[in-house]
């Protein structure tokens, strides 16, 4: 009798299928909680200010700004800007990448 269960498969037992589902599980938990903590938009405890801008440039770009726990999400339609106004200045980029204003209208001696 004591031959009989040294040789008994191991594989036999269905509880042990059940441990291996719950082992799986667990490390897909895992996984999914890391992929949150990671994300700036999604992580609640995250006090930083994001700006995700997708398909920039293109006519469905899309942003979304968070500020500390309010999420705003824009989307472009692709049509050009219009409206009433007037020009108020230039703006103008230096050779070491600052920009400098001048706004219009200013009268400044010569």
């Amino acid at each position: 009798m004591a031959l009989k269960l040294l040789h008994e498969p191991e594989t036999e037992d269905p509880i042990l299928s059940v441990v291996n589902l719950i082992d799986i599980f667990l490390v897909v938990i895992a996984a999914l909680l890391i992929t949150i903590a990671k994300n700036p938009l999604m992580n609640p405890f995250s006090k930083k200010d994001v700006t995700v801008i997708t398909d920039p440039g293109k006519p469905n770009m899309e942003i979304t700004i968070k500020k500390g726990e309010k999420v705003e999400h824009y989307k472009a339609s692709g049509a050009i800007g219009s409206g009433d106004g007037e020009k108020a200045g230039v703006a103008y980029r230096m050779k070491d990448g600052s920009i400098v204003y001048v706004p219009e209208g200013t009268d400044t001696p010569h």
